[in-house]
C-alpha cells in the first residue's frame, strides 16, 4: 500500500492506533545522541547540543532539500513538529548537502522558506554531523528519548504510523500527559505526493558521469569537454541521451548553446530532474515533450498547462506527472538558452 492510499484511509489509520493503544513497543537502547558540534551554522535557532535537549524527546531528521525521498517525507515532520513540541518534542532537521550548490546556505534559507521548515536546522556542510551519526542515508530519522539516548530509526520513505507511536511514546514515558493518540493526517502536493509504487519502473539516474547510469551515448561521449550529440533512434527503458553541444561532467551535464535537448524513456508517473542555471541570475526557459507532443496533460509542478517552464534556481523541478495508466514513455526537454546544468533524474 502506498503512503498516498495510507493518507486516504483514516479510519484505518485510527483504527490501527487504537488497537495499539496502551500497547508498549519493544524499543531497545542503539545508542547516545551525538554530537551537533561540527553544525557549520544554524537556521531557526541558536546552536542546540545533546546536553541542552536533556528532558526532551528529539527527532533528527537528515536531508538534502534536492533529494525526492525527503521531499516526500517532509508532511509528516512538519506535522509532528506542530503537533507535538508543546509536548516536548523538538525536530532538528541536519541539512548535509549531496551537490555542491547545496553548501550553499543562501540557498538552504531560501529553499527552506519555500518548504516550510521551520524547526531547527543544523547545517552540516563538512558533513561532520553526518559523521558523529555514522549516518550514510537521506532521509535518514533516529529518535532520542528525554534521557538523550536513541530508541529508534528509519532510514528512507515510509515507516510514518509507527514512527510516530514511538514520539508519542517516548513522551509518554517522559512525563507528558493527554498526548492525542489519533496520528497526523497530511495533504502532500507537488514533489511532496508519495510515489506510485506499484507502477514505478524508472531509478534514481544521474547525469554526471560520476555517477552516471543508463547514457545510452557513453560509448562515444567525450567528457570535461564540449562535444555535439545527436538523439538515437530508439531509446530502451531507462536509458537517456543528449542532443546538442553539452559539456558532459563530473557532477552534471552542462548545456554549451541554445537548443540542447535531453530525451529518457521511463515508466513512473511523475519525472522530476534537479537543475540549475550555470550562472546564479539567469533563467533558461525550456519545452517539455511526452512521446513527441507538448506535455500538456500531463505537466509537472514547475510546468505551464503549455509544456514550458524556466530553470531559475537551484533545486529539483517536477517535470511529469502523470494520471490515468501509466506505461512506457518517451520524455523529451528542450531548453531555449544555453547555461543549465542538469544533475539526477528522479521519479514517482
Amino acid at each position: 500500500m502506498s503512503d498516498a492510499e495510507h493518507d486516504s484511509r483514516p479510519g484505518l489509520i485510527r483504527s490501527i492506533v487504537h488497537r495499539l493503544a496502551g500497547e508498549e513497543l519493544a524499543l531497545g537502547v542503539e545508542g547516545r545522541l551525538a554530537s551537533f558540534g561540527g553544525a557549520t551554522g544554524w537556521l531557526n535557532s541558536d546552536p542546540l547540543t545533546a546536553e541542552s535537549l536533556r528532558g526532551r524527546v528529539v527527532l533528527v531528521d537528515f536531508w538534502t532539500y534536492t533529494c525526492v525521498n525527503w521531499l516526500r517525507t517532509l508532511p509528516y515532520l512538519r506535522a509532528w513538529a506542530r503537533k507535538y513540541q508543546d509536548d516536548g518534542l523538538t525536530v532538528i532537521g541536519v541539512h548535509t548537502p549531496e551537490f555542491g550548490f547545496e553548501r550553499d546556505v543562501d540557498n538552504v534559507v531560501a529553499q527552506s522558506r519555500t518548504l516550510g521548515v521551520e524547526y531547527p536546522v543544523a547545517i552540516d556542510s563538512d558533513y561532520a554531523v553526518w559523521s558523529a551519526f555514522a549516518n550514510h542515508f537521506w532521509p535518514a530519522v533516529y529518535i532520542a528519548d528525554a534521557e538523550g539516548r536513541i530508541r529508534f530509526h528509519h532510514f528512507g520513505e515510509g515507516e510514518y504510523p509507527m514512527t510516530e507511536m514511538v514520539i508519542q511514546q517516548l513522551l509518554r514515558d517522559a512525563g507528558a500527559d493527554g498526548i492525542d493518540q489519533d496520528l497526523v493526517m497530511v495533504d502532500p502536493r507537488g514533489l511532496e505526493v508519495a510515489a506510485d509504487w506499484q507502477t514505478l519502473q524508472s531509478p534514481e539516474t544521474y547525469v554526471g558521469y560520476n555517477q552516471s547510469t543508463g547514457f545510452a551515448q557513453e560509448g562515444v561521449a567525450s567528457f570535461d569537454e564540449p562535444r555535439a550529440y545527436t538523439l538515437p533512434g530508439r531509446l530502451r527503458l531507462n536509458e537517456w541521451a543528449l542532443s546538442g553541444n553539452w559539456t558532459v561532467a563530473g557532477h552534471a551535464a552542462v548545456l554549451n548553446e541554445p537548443g540542447g535537448r535531453m530525451a529518457f524513456q521511463f515508466h513512473a508517473r511523475d519525472l522530476n530532474l534537479v537543475m540549475s542555471p550555470s550562472s546564479r541570475g539567469a533563467s533558461i526557459p525550456f519545452r517539455v515533450s511526452l512521446d513527441g507532443r507538448l506535455a500538456k496533460d500531463a505537466h509537472g509542478t514547475d510546468v505551464d498547462p503549455e509544456g514550458s517552464g524556466v530553470v531559475s534556481e537551484q533545486r529539483t523541478y517536477q517535470l511529469i506527472r502523470q494520471s490515468g495508466a501509466i506505461g512506457d514513455h518517451l520524455f523529451d526537454l528542450e531548453f531555449l538558452d544555453a547555461g543549465v546544468e542538469a544533475y539526477c533524474f528522479t521519479f514517482g
